[in-house]
């Protein structure tokens, strides 16, 4: 099945506001850089996003940041973007902080069918507030629910016409979880090739999870903070 859209335009539609979205990535790695900027340029608001990260001011989930355009974020680290800080205090963009790793895990539950499961981590923390509670082997559990997202919107290195996807080092972090996660998931790639191109052996995401790709253009890929030292 060729599975393939023309640009960022066409995959985005049927994004409306109010939806639930995930987005891959991992600080500036692996983001979907293209739809991200598509969407800023939609009349769509009130958007619930997901992603390990909020992005930084001027680029990734910080544009949309920008257009308040994004009601409530579900993340594990929000630290370089000022403007989601003061959105956040003044009381304007609601907030869910989540562990690292249960936010991969609800991810993953979400594709798997998996309606809920247990984690020790974050209980006796805010995290915990409104959850319910098991004990398993006298230790404390609180439970998680998996998401319910209309899209996921991952980008990967190489895809083929039939949606199967390889990520490349970092990038290879929440989008391979988010990508089995959506009801309609897109995918962004570097390189689009023909069926039969890619290494089985070294697919990440198998193309039943992806419903549109597209090969992205003028990739920035953007490093948060670059520390380097002073020469000797």
């Amino acid at each position: 099945m060729n599975k393939v859209v023309a640009n960022a335009t066409e995959a985005v539609q049927g994004l409306k506001s109010g939806m639930t979205i995930m987005l891959g990535g991992f600080g500036l790695c692996g983001i979907p850089e293209n739809c991200i900027a598509e969407i800023t340029k939609m009349d769509i608001k009130n958007l619930i996003c997901i992603s390990n990260n909020a992005g930084v001011d001027d680029f990734g989930l910080g544009l949309l940041l920008q257009k308040r355009q994004i009601r409530k974020m579900i993340s594990s680290y929000v630290g370089e973007n000022d403007e989601f800080e003061r959105q956040m205090l003044s009381g304007e963009l609601e907030v869910e902080l989540i562990p690292q790793g249960t936010l991969a895990a609800r991810c993953y539950m979400t594709g798997a069918g998996i309606p809920a499961f247990f984690t020790p981590a974050g209980y006796g923390t805010e995290v915990a507030e409104g959850k319910e509670v098991r004990y398993f082997d006298g230790k404390p559990h609180i439970m998680e629910t998996a998401f319910d997202a209309d899209f996921a919107i991952v980008k990967a290195w190489k895809g083929d016409r039939h949606g199967n996807l390889m990520y490349k080092g970092t990038a290879r972090n929440f989008n391979p979880v988010m990508a089995m996660a959506g009801k309609i998931t897109i995918a962004e790639v570097e390189e689009l090739v023909e069926p039969g191109e890619l290494d089985p052996n070294f697919i990440h995401t198998p193309g039943v999870f992806v419903q549109r790709i597209f090969q992205g253009t003028n990739y920035e890929k953007r490093i948060e903070q670059r520390t380097v030292r002073p020469k000797s």
